[in-house]
């Protein structure tokens, strides 16, 4: 949205068998997500919107707020606006309320087919206070956002100009007049824009009273667009040719970069690899007593297992999770649900499939924490817990549970932290991003009766799993020593190798997805996004691959948690972008937007930490398997 004078122009706001119980899982998942968005759309969605001329259309006053600070809105009626003759709430679905909506029947009536001529809304006197209310919104920058017939529009609530007499000073100026031009095809309305008369002004810069006198136009204009397509011009300004082919062009230019980058390393990694494997079976005939080096030498200690074990098989388990929440995401948005405007369905999305996804956390974190614990366990079994109805005749231990509990809390419980904080200064501003107490009170019972239940399910599964840990080579009862390194071999310096390549690959991306989430852009182009993920996942697998190898070769066997770290450090590169976008990319200011700002993302990039860190750790797991089945020890 691009302000002029007294305009809006549409830049989009910146919108049995194992088999059979996997399938099974699937299409309970399905239903699931299928039934959660078909009730999203049937409360924001109800009527068929067909109209005759004179019929009511509903039109509903959203929220009002900074044009900068897109986490910091208020109600509608916060500010002294007329009110209408019964003012009514609009039912919210769960993912509206997430997205800080609060919809309420607005001060104007726009019947279908119906123009009006300088309407009059309400005349009122503007108290002091309600003056001084007015002048800090328009000296903000306020502006408001409506639903009419389920279309957004937004308007801004007054301008700022110098005092002709003194240009130092400023003058103060609120719109009493709009301007309602709305287009329809037929019985069907297809778009809406709302102009404020730029003549028509209250001046507010003294502090007195003020009479003013409310006032709205309304003009009906035929058009050929079909009803089908009447959201597309919310995304017109993102998918514009001009912006678009910049957009893959520059994409397509750093994703070439760093995959030659990658390339070169890959050619390299391999043919020391290979050398490494022809010295190696070179020494095997050679005599015996042949004293070994390099990552050979550590074959003993390699798959020895890593401090806090619990801890890293809950890191597995949460970063599991995430990178299935990120594909299923995908999935929605390559089919089409999260198109500009669909209001919450991104929010509701996230929710449901998170809960839905915590038995995979359960089952990864449990089962790999068995595999490390082998069955040394003290056992319990379940009888009189109403898990007992699955015919699950399992047994669980302390240590399980507290594996268990760590899983369900390493993501949530900083989430469930930061969010408690954050809400707190938002019902401290009265702003719509707090939640209803309701909205929690409905969260809280989705992860009592979803997200906890699934999880001990997840991790029964996978304590029953009889998977084991596949080590090629014997571990020694007691550990090597590991030589002293030089500065860039430390956990840090490594950390911010694997990180750089990464980011390299997703930075240009980030300034889109920025510009749509902290800002007033709608992001519409997902296949792009889906490609740069694929790149991501990519490049961290194989640079976490290369710096083990690395690590091997100079005899530090210490790899399992350093591969994590590594992986996930791009989560801190996006975290070190956030405050570069904040401070040049963007005019956010205030304590509540920067607490939102900073607080949100921070969750965020753990969340990508967690991810892409399972994702190398994976990868290297794999490649040092293969590197040691290749060889022969003893």
């Amino acid at each position: 949205m691009i302000k002029d004078a007294d305009r809006i122009y549409w830049c989009p706001l910146y919108q049995t068998s194992k088999m059979g119980k996997k399938m099974s899982v699937v299409r309970w998942l399905l239903v699931a997500l299928l039934v959660a968005f078909s009730i999203e759309e049937v409360q924001s969605d109800a009527s068929d919107h067909k109209y005759k001329s004179g019929d009511e259309v509903p039109i509903y006053a959203n929220k009002v707020g900074p044009f900068h600070n897109p986490s910091e809105t208020y109600r509608y009626f916060d500010l002294p606006f007329c009110l209408p003759d019964h003012l009514k709430e609009k039912p919210e679905a769960l993912g509206e309320v997430l997205n800080g909506d609060r919809l309420v029947s607005a001060p104007y009536k726009l019947p279908f087919m119906v123009e009006k001529e300088s309407e009059t809304v309400c005349r009122k006197k503007l108290t002091k206070q309600e003056v001084l209310k007015f002048r800090s919104a328009v000296a903000k920058d306020y502006y408001f956002q409506m639903y009419y017939d389920d279309l957004p529009f937004w308007g801004f609530l007054g301008k700022v100009e110098k005092d002709k007499n003194d240009p130092s000073e400023e003058r103060f100026y609120l719109f009493k007049h709009l301007h309602f031009e709305i287009l329809y095809n037929k019985d069907r309305v297809i778009e809406i824009n709302a102009k404020a008369d730029p003549n028509a002004v209250v001046d507010l810069t003294e502090d007195k009273e003020v009479e003013v006198e409310f006032m709205y136009t309304v003009r009906w204009k035929e058009t050929n667009i079909p009803f089908e397509n009447r959201m597309e011009k919310y995304s017109q300004s993102s998918s514009q040719p001009h912006h678009l082919e910049i957009h893959w062009f520059s994409i397509i230019n750093s994703c070439v970069t760093v995959l030659l980058l990658t390339g070169f390393l890959a050619t390299i990694l391999m043919r020391v690899l290979k050398n490494d494997f022809v010295k190696y079976a070179h020494d095997e005939e050679a005599a015996d007593d042949q004293e070994e080096t390099g990552w050979k030498y550590i074959h003993g200690d390699v798959f020895r297992y890593p401090k806090y074990k619990s801890l890293f098989a809950a890191a597995l388990g949460s970063g599991t999770q995430l990178f299935a929440l990120a594909l299923f995401i995908f999935i929605l948005a390559l089919v089409g649900v999260f198109y500009p405007y669909n209001r919450g369905a991104l929010f509701t999305a996230l929710v449901v499939i998170y809960a839905l996804t915590s038995g995979i956390a359960g089952y990864t974190a449990s089962s790999f924490y068995h595999q490390l614990e082998g069955s040394n366990w003290v056992r319990y079994k379940f009888t009189n817990i109403p898990f007992s109805s699955f015919n699950l005749k399992s047994n669980i231990s302390h240590q399980q549970v507290r594996n268990l509990l760590l899983t369900g809390c390493l993501f949530c419980g900083p989430l469930f932290l930061t969010f408690c904080f954050l809400n707190t200064v938002a019902i401290a501003y009265t702003a719509t991003a707090a939640l209803p107490f309701g909205t929690i009170v409905v969260i809280v019972l989705i992860w009592s009766l979803v997200t906890s239940p699934l999880l001990v399910l997840g991790g029964i599964a996978g304590k029953n799993s009889k998977a084991e840990f596949q080590a090629p080579v014997r571990t020694t009862k007691y550990p090597r020593e590991i030589p002293p390194l030089p500065w860039y071999r430390k956990t840090i310096p490594q950390m911010a190798m694997a990180g750089f390549l990464p980011f390299s690959a997703i930075y240009i991306e980030l300034y889109y997805i920025f510009a749509s989430v902290w800002g007033h852009r709608i992001y519409t182009i997902y296949s792009i996004l889906f490609i740069v993920f694929i790149i991501l996942l990519i490049v961290t697998a194989f640079i976490t691959v290369a710096l083990t190898y690395f690590q091997l070769a100079a005899e530090d066997h210490e790899w399992w948690w350093r591969s994590f770290l590594c992986g996930g450090s791009t989560g801190v590169f996006i975290y070190g972008y956030c405050l570069y976008y904040y401070y040049e990319r963007s005019d956010m200011s205030g304590f509540m937007q920067t607490s939102f700002f900073f607080g949100y993302m921070a969750c965020i990039c753990y969340g990508f930490f967690l991810m892409l860190g399972m994702i190398g750790f994976r990868a290297a797991l794999f490649f040092v398997r293969h590197i040691y089945r290749s060889i022969k020890c003893e």
